[in-house]
């Protein structure tokens, strides 16, 4: 197999341009479906380019399509621009301390201004591929809203938006480099709405029935089911409505948002259906009246070994960023000052090397291993894309090595130059494997026939029924 970088000389991939987007996304941090100004960004910016862009997909105002090119194979890049709530850090601040540029409280704890900029320019690179080589093809940069929390790709799926493509190639920053072999938990998100009665918890407490009695019960009760659960499945939860700030009130109403997670999709749904039942009886015990409403989910990845391998070869390729000493002496920073012992060794679970010898910076990558694929414990809706149409993601280290997912830690690196080399390496690693599928057919067929085996020969399924509106909307 060869192992030649694809050429892409002609494409700036060090352009300031793109080191300036992601940063001023990064200065947005908008949250689920509040991205309109990330997306009308990335819009003005790929229709310049010359792009044909669709608005408003999926009913979804933050989501988009851009196409270029005519004619197929038709190849899909993911990209993400949102953020998450209570995560403002300073950029570079080796204490936690909220940014003087952020108003909104948001930050990029995941790194989603650098995934979406890494997409968007592998898409511009690809295009001026096909221009340049007069190559039948099309890429489609999709502009993906709402992954923390919101299932954007999931309500994506769910109106047909992937079906004609023939792959989808994605990355996420991370801690390491390398193609991204496991596969994720399934997941159902739904508030759960108790309402009772007010009435004076002193005068006369037998008038009342408190709603925020029983979402403590169905706290309880979840707690208690966790030990008769899958080992693999998780449970999480926060109290959105507490129902006042007066003791003295009977409180009549009170929500609690559950996000359920299972290894598959049958599994998370039967689980959610105990969770249920659980609501119900701290409903019932309370004399409460209860109210279920099905926020969003998404589905497990289901990997492809043979786009995983065609990614990998190329990653492989154009080797791991050269970070230079002032990048190592930041990481060095955060590892020694900021992060645990405990952070380093959970990053280093499938990495014995690195946990042997845990280096400020992942400075090689992470070989690809056919058949080796375990469980990711996080969720992301890529994984209802991987069902529709043969689907390969990788990481790129972006972060010092242990640095957590969803920390103040992330965000404080997330516009250090070690980032955005971060960034570009996945760019490249995108285009150099979307170029490839263009002049490879036997390669998609292959990887076709894999998702067809993968799924057991049963046809996606949106988690999402058709009837549940999307969340910006309710």
């Amino acid at each position: 197999m060869s192992t030649t970088a694809p050429e892409l000389n002609y494409i700036d991939c060090h352009s300031p341009h793109f080191t300036a987007m992601s940063d001023q996304i990064w200065n947005l941090a908008e949250l689920r479906y509040e991205e309109f100004a990330s997306a009308k960004l990335h819009i003005e910016t790929l229709e310049a380019a010359g792009f044909r862009v669709t608005r408003g997909v999926a009913d979804i105002p933050t989501a988009f399509v851009a196409e270029a090119g005519n004619g197929g194979p038709v190849i899909g890049i993911l990209g993400e621009y949102d953020a998450l709530s209570g995560l403002s850090q300073e950029a570079g601040a080796l204490t936690c301390k909220p940014s003087s540029e952020i108003s909104n409280g948001n930050g990029h704890g995941c790194g989603h201004h650098l995934l979406g900029t890494a997409a968007h320019l592998a898409a511009a690179a690809v295009k001026e591929h096909l221009e340049r080589s007069g190559q039948p093809g099309t890429v489609r940069f999709y502009g993906c809203p709402a992954e923390e929390g919101g299932s954007g790709k999931t309500f994506m799926a769910r109106a047909g938006l992937f079906d004609d493509l023939d792959a989808a190639l994605t990355w996420h920053p991370s801690v390491y480099t390398g193609v991204i072999s496991g596969t994720s938990l399934a997941n159902i998100q739904a508030y759960f709405r108790f309402r009772g009665k007010a009435a004076h918890a002193a005068n006369s407490p037998h008038l009342g029935r408190s709603a925020l009695d029983a979402a403590e019960l169905m706290n309880v009760g979840v707690n208690f089911l966790r030990e008769h659960m899958l080992p693999d499945a998780r449970v999480h939860y926060a109290m959105t409505d507490t129902g006042g700030l007066s003791p003295n009130v009977v409180q009549p109403n009170a929500e609690v948002l559950y996000l359920v997670r299972a290894p598959r999709n049958d599994q998370a749904t039967e689980l959610f259906e105990r969770v249920k039942n659980v609501a119900r009886g701290a409903a019932l015990m309370t004399d409460c009246q209860l109210e279920v409403v099905f926020d969003k989910a998404c589905s497990s990845i289901l990997q492809n070994s043979v786009l995983n391998q065609l990614m990998d070869k190329h990653l492989q390729a154009l080797g791991a960023p050269d970070f230079d000493a002032d990048e190592i002496a930041l990481a060095s920073a955060f590892q020694q000052q900021t992060l645990t012992d405990e952070d380093i060794e959970s990053a280093s679970r499938s990495l014995a090397q690195a946990w042997r010898d845990p280096k400020p910076l992942f400075d090689h990558i992470d070989l690809y291993q056919p058949g080796k694929e375990g469980q990711l414990y996080g969720s992301t809706d890529v994984g209802d894309v991987s069902w529709v149409t043969p689907t390969a993601q990788c990481y790129t280290a972006c972060y010092a090595f242990g640095t957590p997912f969803h920390s103040w830690q992330l965000v404080a690196q997330g516009k250090s130059s070690l980032a955005h080399k971060g960034m570009l390496l996945a760019a490249r690693t995108l285009a150099g494997s979307a170029i490839e599928l263009f002049s490879a057919p036997e390669t998609l067929a292959q990887a076709k026939a894999e998702l067809l085996e993968r799924r057991g020969g049963k046809p996606y399924v949106c988690p999402i029924p058709d009837d549940v509106a999307l969340p910006f909307r309710r």
